[in-house]
């Protein structure tokens, strides 16, 4: 039996409507609508003429919400295979000027795009929830990676994460502004 491909849509902006391919259910996990709608209320127009990173790829449906609502560029990162190929399809059928996907562990590639920002950007981090085989450590990799971003490059660190899931009040050079809950996922801002 064949299975129908997933799609997603852009809610707001000049991509509004465009729909946005999902990779498989088994690689990656989406986030929840009312989540991303939350998320964007938040930056509002904020993210216009800014960099938006998405540190976890998957669709790359937060970094083309982003650039639909007038971010200058995004920038997506991931390792799985099948996600990867879905991502940059949907890059191509979106933007493919303005976007750009890294395939590749996100642990290793992340510092590397950073260093060679010369502005600040907005940075969302959607790891594979801990409950995941292989993934027992995940947060603790991410706070890391959090704490070595140099603060001159930062507008928002934006962390989707288990509700279950009590982030610190201070990663790094960066304090919890505040947590907001969706059920079992979470979004914590950090500036």
């Amino acid at each position: 039996m064949e299975t129908k491909p997933l799609f997603s849509t852009i809610n707001a902006g000049k991509y509004k409507g465009k729909k946005i391919l999902l990779p498989s259910l088994e690689s990656t996990r989406s986030t929840k609508a009312i989540l991303k709608g939350s998320f964007f209320d938040s930056v509002h127009y904020d993210i216009v003429d800014e960099l938006f990173v998405e540190v976890f790829g998957g669709s790359g449906s937060m970094g083309l919400e982003a650039l639909s609502r007038g971010a200058k560029h995004a920038y997506f990162i991931e390792k799985d295979k099948a996600a990867f190929s879905t991502l940059k399809r949907n890059c191509e059928s979106i933007d493919k000027t303005h976007t750009t996907a890294l395939h590749g562990d996100s642990f290793l590639l992340f510092p590397t795009l950073v260093a060679h920002f010369t502005c600040k950007a907005y940075f969302y981090f959607d790891p594979p929830f801990s409950i995941r085989e292989g993934m027992e450590s995940v947060y603790e990799k991410v706070l890391s990676l959090i704490a070595s971003i140099p603060q001159e490059k930062v507008h928002l660190i934006a962390i989707e994460h288990m509700s279950t899931l009590v982030l610190p009040e201070v990663i790094g050079a960066f304090t919890l502004q505040k947590t907001k809950k969706f059920g079992k996922s979470s979004l914590s801002y950090y500036a």
